[in-house]
């Protein structure tokens, strides 16, 4: 019969003892022989009165035999080392005879035991060895003083090298790069391409040129050099190429006016110039390139701010003539109405046109822009509080051609400027209005019913709401987008639309979602969705609309509470609900 027997825990001390192949009943058998040796060795003594050499031999024959044990044992252990994989790795990578190696992982892995006095390695002072005592580096034992100190420190160097790996707390870089790379759009392996630009712009220092790489290539770096804040003046050589005729810079915040003529001087075909966050960008730079035989179709300036009005118009009526796109971002006071006036006169074949963050346009300089008779794209946003009058003024007599109508942030503007835009205007495929507090859902009807417009390809009505933080719920006299404009938009513009934003109109009802995308109810183009802050949004809302969209990469919901546990089709990119693995999640359902 099997003998069954119960075992407890056992402490640090038992298993190293049993590591060693020593036992409790070994260890008995040791202490009683030496007993009796002693006491034979006693008994002698007493009987012959004096000590003879050969009453020694007992005791000798059990140190030898101890000796011989403990030889044994210690050619046991080696012989296990010998055969354990860890040394069969240290002896691929070690020219070391093989019984050095093997002794000297031996002696390595000996420790004292606990209850022994030992000197530390490092202080040499005296301490009591405990099963936690810690070996130091070279192979002594530390005390609990140096112990601690060594445990902060490779706490430290194991702290700095997960940094160095993954650029931050454990998990959290990764998950914040992989959601950054959904939003842009990248959706499994990257692109050779990809990699190739991205080793560039972390080896850009060694580059000396970009070569005969095509434009988008070129575009592609900029931006990466621009994210990675590694655009200067030394970096810039690269872009600089005699027949160059488009510069893209997404971050010239490095460059000094100097570089800035460097380009004209070099890129002396040069028609399009983009410059982001261009702050050193200032007149004397702008005398420099009325002073060059450059004649530039576009300008794009962002933070440009040190221009003045006088060099605007200075530049405007040297080199306005060819002048096709003009685009101004952040030029604070000095891009005014009077130069918002000689853009008739100066820029007669003027295509496009988008002042945005500026301080200085009021009404009296949107009125001059319904004189561009050959604009179809234009852009406003402006810092000045703005009426309804100008802009119906603008749509009235340019309307009929514009293909691009936006204006951001305009709380007094009403249902004046819908209407206008449902009489004027029939080409247009874009439309942006953000902001409005006096638009109603009727106006937004009346826009998209019977509309002779095609069916618009990018719909912005963000913030287009009833604002009241006393009664934020009510909404009596149904103001912005609610949910008979979001009907008849969709009913309009719903088969050719591709990006659509309803951001913050919370008043279309869960009703009108249900509708718009019913069963029955196809957007075939439609890729990119933002419905933040709709509040009746819910994960059926959401599963309808995957449903009804086939293209859809990317949906916007923050802010939608009443959505929980909704499935993301596969190759789709859902944004703003909150769970274990970040605000972005990648479509996985078949």
């Amino acid at each position: 019969m099997a003998n069954n027997s119960i075992r407890g825990p056992q402490s640090a001390l038992t298993d190293y003892l049993a590591s060693q192949n020593i036992s409790a009943y070994g260890i008995r058998q040791s202490v009683d022989a030496r007993r009796r040796a002693a006491a034979t060795n006693t008994s002698n003594q007493a009987a012959n009165g004096e000590e003879d050499d050969d009453d020694d031999e007992p005791s000798a024959t059990t140190a030898r035999q101890a000796r011989a044990q403990k030889r044994k044992k210690q050619a046991d252990a080696i012989a296990k080392i010998k055969d354990s994989k860890a040394f069969k790795r240290q002896k691929m990578h070690s020219a070391r005879d093989e019984d050095d190696l093997a002794l000297d992982m031996y002696q390595e892995k000996f420790v004292p035991v606990p209850g022994q006095i030992d000197n530390c390695e490092e202080c040499k002072k005296r301490f009591t060895v405990t099963a936690y005592t810690r070996q130091g580096p070279e192979g002594g034992l530390l005390c609990p003083k140096c112990s601690s100190k060594l445990a902060d420190a490779e706490k430290a160097a194991k702290k700095t090298a997960k940094k160095k790996s993954t650029g931050g707390p454990a998990g959290g870089r990764s998950r914040r790069k992989i959601a950054s790379q959904l939003l842009d759009g990248q959706v499994g392996v990257k692109s050779l391409l990809t990699l190739c630009v991205e080793t560039l712009a972390n080896n850009i220092d060694l580059a000396d040129d970009l070569g005969h790489s095509s434009p988008q290539v070129i575009d592609r770096i900029a931006r990466q050099l621009s994210k990675r804040r590694l655009l200067n003046p030394h970096t810039l050589n690269l872009f600089l190429q005699s027949q160059a005729e488009d510069i893209i810079l997404y971050d010239a915040a490095r460059l000094a006016p100097a570089d800035y003529e460097r380009i004209f001087q070099t890129c002396s075909k040069l028609k399009n110039l983009k410059l982001r966050n261009a702050i050193q960008f200032k007149d004397t730079t702008m005398e420099y390139l009325i002073s060059r035989h450059i004649v530039l179709n576009s300008i794009y300036l962002h933070g440009a701010n040190l221009i003045s009005e006088e060099y605007w118009e200075k530049y405007l009526k040297a080199k306005g003539k060819d002048l096709k796109a003009l685009r101004v971002y952040f030029t604070d006071k000095h891009f005014s109405d009077k130069i918002v006036q000689s853009l008739q006169k100066y820029c007669p074949s003027l295509t496009h046109l988008k002042i945005c963050h500026n301080q200085a346009v009021t009404n009296e300089g949107i009125k001059h822009i319904a004189r561009l008779k050959e604009l179809e794209h234009l852009s406003l946003q402006l810092v000045n509080e703005t009426s309804t009058e100008p802009y119906v003024h603008v749509i009235k007599n340019i309307g009929s051609q514009l293909r691009t109508f936006s204006v951001r942030v305009i709380p007094e503007v009403d249902d004046r400027l819908l209407d206008a835009i449902h009489d004027n205007c029939t080409t247009l495929a874009k439309l942006r209005i953000t902001r409005s507090e006096c638009m109603t859902d009727a106006g937004f009807a009346r826009l998209f019913t019977n509309w002779k417009n095609r069916p618009l390809t990018f719909i912005d009505l963000e913030l287009n709401r009833y604002v009241d933080a006393q009664t934020p719920r009510e909404n009596r006299h149904m103001v912005g987008l609610c949910s008979d404009g979001f009907r008849a938009m969709m009913n309009h513009s719903g088969k050719r639309l591709k990006r659509l934003s309803v951001h913050g109109c919370r008043h279309i009802t869960r009703e009108a979602f249900e509708d718009v995308f019913s069963p029955n109810k196809t957007y075939p183009e439609l890729l990119d969705m933002e419905i933040s802050f709709c509040e009746e949004v819910t994960d059926f809302v959401l599963a309808s609309i995957f449903r009804c969209c086939p293209k859809l990469k990317k949906l916007n919901v923050f802010g939608c509470m009443k959505v929980k546990e909704v499935r993301v089709p596969r190759g789709k990119i859902l944004v703003g609900v909150p769970n274990a693995m970040g605000m972005v999640i990648e479509g996985t359902e078949d």
